[in-house]
């Protein structure tokens, strides 16, 4: 259980809760065995990831590839099918999925062309904070380091929203309806000496804009909390996943040592963001 929460990208704690049992459900998923179609509630799964990566491998913007069939692949997939000359119906069923492994080239996996236009929006995104929308999101339990946040993040002319709430799905919800440009999120772990960074990983693709905001915070934040440094990486859990936009999560502890340092936390997050929108990416 543990191996497999490693390899999807979950909380390791070898217990099959509610997100591993997700995961297990949609891994047993293979394009075509299912026909994959924009639905509420979105499918998912990792047939959706392939179809996604195939389209993307193509030129066809199927937005970043996270398993799930939203607005973004259903789009790519109707620009596909008329460009193959197929029944433009939005549904991948047999012919689409006959037609997609002829085009693709076997045993060549392109860059997606999701990955290669977040690059390019993040290199064309004003360089200071002035007017960027930055979503912080908790769980609860940090309501000193939110405060000094939010407030060092206003007075470099950033345009902060709190999302509190302990679903990491609604908090994504949230943030992708609101369009912030980026997402912040706050987690107090009080049997962690330390802080720790996640970015979005996933389906063998990962958010560049994302993992350098990670490994910048994680940067500022071990020099600010003197302790060892227990790095950045990358995961798929649902707030990672489900955004539309870079976003971080920062894992801290213990309890005392984050109380009692939230104003120089909270400078340092906000110096790390600053130098993020002056180079978002490699």
């Amino acid at each position: 259980m543990r191996s497999f929460q490693t390899q999807r990208g979950l909380r390791i704690d070898g217990i099959c809760g509610a997100q591993t049992w997700s995961a297990l459900v949609e891994a047993g998923y293979r394009l075509g065995q299912r026909l994959l179609y924009r639905r509420t509630p979105m499918l998912r799964g990792d047939d959706v990831a392939t179809l996604q990566r195939r389209l993307g491998g193509l030129g066809f913007d199927a937005g970043r590839i996270d398993g799930i069939l939203g607005d973004g692949t259903a789009a790519a997939l109707v620009d596909f099918q008329r460009n193959a000359g197929l029944t433009v119906d939005g549904i991948c069923g047999p012919a689409t999925v006959a037609a997609l492994e002829r085009l693709s080239t076997p045993g060549r996996d392109e860059e997606p062309v999701a990955g290669l236009r977040e690059r390019e929006h993040l290199r064309g995104a004003p360089r200071d904070l002035a007017e960027r929308r930055v979503a912080v999101g908790h769980e609860g339990g940090l309501p000193a380091l939110v405060t000094a946040a939010t407030r060092a993040l206003a007075q470099e002319g950033a345009r902060p929203l709190v999302l509190a709430d302990p679903d990491g799905s609604r908090q994504a919800a949230e943030a992708n309806l609101a369009g912030v440009e980026v997402y912040l999120g706050l987690r107090l772990d009080p049997h962690r000496e330390g802080c720790s960074t996640c970015y979005y990983s996933g389906y063998r693709y990962e958010s560049a804009g994302g993992r350098r905001l990670a490994e910048l915070l994680q940067s500022a934040l071990t020099q600010v909390l003197h302790s060892p440094d227990l790095g950045s990486r990358g995961m798929s859990i649902p707030i990672l996943r489900e955004t539309r936009m870079p976003a971080v999560v920062c894992e801290l502890g213990p309890g005392t040592t984050v109380v009692e340092h939230s104003h120089e936390i909270a400078i340092a997050l906000v110096r790390a963001l600053a130098r993020w929108t002056a180079a978002p990416c490699d």
